[in-house]
């Protein structure tokens, strides 16, 4: 009998919880064939989150979970609940039903076709803004022309690992992480099937718009130097725009003479050119702060409580 992980990373996500657990069981008592557990990792949660969970270990077994010391953030909680997992493989979605339970089937049917890494892309993504939706896809776009990664366009977390996904995802030990990016950089047979996202069935989404641009910053400089690149291109070309000038300046001197007339232009240029410096030390300082955080060497979390071992 095969043994599958179902991974919910949770933070203050007491609304769902009865819901969603109750449509995993029907779920997992559905399926033969399978020994289901689901691993639950609550994220400094500060409701009622960790008291529901350790309600629904009493009454089913197969409920297991790992409590974080704090909040250390959805991807930290992920590789958290990775690391005590030990299992053939592992689904994860979240805790607000937007991605549906009854998926799983699919996914695995998949799986026992050969693919190791089932991956559920969305078709449709109910309860968003139109301009949500639309940042997401430019900026995966964006990613894909500048990474040569492939990294998977709306495709979220919501997806089956083998367990050669699941050992080679404890490897990788970076402390800013981008799951996303992780899933797709280590490779392996990928499917990806089709389906609606629901909104959130209770509470309120934990990701503002200055949250998802961390992330999206997150992305781009975990898997490219492609905006350092850009940086040494627009230098060089302003650097040859600029000796155009500073010739042409000289030839219109010796054969005009010389008058005071540019002063605006003049400004212009040079509060034109401090601004690209001011951003391009901006985007290095982006990898320095990396490699400064990288190399302090911090453990990625600490474990508060825990109900089974590693």
């Amino acid at each position: 009998m095969k043994t599958i992980s179902i991974l919910i990373p949770c933070y203050n996500e007491q609304e769902s919880l009865p819901t969603l657990y109750e449509r995993l069981k029907e779920l997992m008592d559905s399926i033969e064939n399978y020994q289901f557990e689901i691993m639950f990792v609550n994220d400094g949660s500060r409701d009622d989150t960790l008291k529901i969970i350790k309600d629904l270990r009493v009454k089913d077994s197969r409920v297991n979970y790992v409590d974080l010391s704090r909040n250390f953030g959805k991807e930290i909680a992920m590789i958290a609940g990775i690391d005590h997992i030990n299992t053939d493989a592992m689904i994860v979605m979240d805790a607000d039903l937007q991605d549906p339970p009854e998926l799983i089937k699919e996914m695995l049917y998949w799986w026992e076709q050969g693919y190791k890494d089932v991956c559920a892309k969305r078709k449709s993504r109910a309860g968003e803004t139109w301009f949500k939706k639309w940042s997401s896809h430019t900026y995966y776009k964006i990613l894909q022309k500048v990474s040569r990664i492939p990294v998977q366009p709306d495709v979220g977390d919501f997806r089956l690992l083998d367990r050669q996904c699941i050992e080679a995802l404890k490897e990788l030990r970076e402390t800013q992480r981008y799951t996303k990016g992780l899933f797709s950089w280590i490779g392996f047979d990928k499917k990806e099937i089709l389906f609606d996202r629901d909104a959130r069935i209770a509470g309120k989404t934990k990701w503002n718009y200055f949250g998802l641009f961390n992330l999206a910053v997150e992305g781009i400089t975990s898997f490219t130097i492609f905006p350092l690149r850009l940086a040494s291109i627009i230098g060089i070309a302003i650097a040859v725009l600029a000796i155009i000038y500073m010739l042409f300046i000289i030839v219109k001197t010796l054969i005009y003479g010389g008058d005071v007339a540019g002063y605006p232009s003049l400004i212009s240029v040079i509060l034109f050119i401090g601004g690209v410096q001011l951003v391009f030390l901006g985007i290095m300082g982006e990898y320095l702060g990396r490699i400064f955080n990288e190399t302090k060497g911090r453990p990625l979390y600490f474990v508060k409580e825990c109900s089974k071992s590693k």
